[in-house]
């Protein structure tokens, strides 16, 4: 059975839009690539629009989990690389937005890394994660 628990120690600040820690019991482990604003095409779906492409690579995560039997709430960590913080923080409001339509207020352990660049050079953000999946036929409980 896959057990989940969220660790955010009180000796810590409270964490806002991640949790600190979450250690799981059973499961599978799947890693999850880092994923652009990149559709089916291979093409950057919205150049120049981060919260677009933060969309679409979630989107590319959630078929990831799919095609595994898993779901987003099975991610544990996931890590974002963006190309300009300051535009990330300008737009914490509509990413905060499509974040939740994905996750809900499930939040993994996550990590912020602004970047130079990345692989495709109109792509503002790539998003790279862990998932620990229910083993096949069982359910997870948190």
């Amino acid at each position: 059975m896959l057990d989940k628990t969220l660790i955010n120690p009180p000796s810590l600040a409270k964490p806002s839009g991640y949790s600190n820690g979450v250690l799981t019991s059973g499961g599978r482990l799947l890693a999850l690539a880092g994923q652009t604003g990149m559709d089916a095409t291979g093409q950057i779906a919205a150049p120049g629009d981060l919260v677009a492409q933060f969309t679409q690579a979630l989107a590319n995560h959630k078929a990831v989990l799919d095609e595994a039997g898993g779901a987003m709430t099975d991610i544990v960590k996931l890590t974002l690389f963006v190309t300009d913080k300051k535009t990330y923080r300008a737009n914490l409001k509509p990413l905060g937005e499509a974040y939740r339509a994905f996750f809900g207020r499930y939040y993994p352990a996550m990590t912020l890394i602004e970047v130079k660049s990345l692989f495709d050079d109109a792509a503002l953000v790539e998003v790279e994660g862990w998932a620990v999946l229910p083993e096949a036929g069982e359910s997870e409980t948190n």
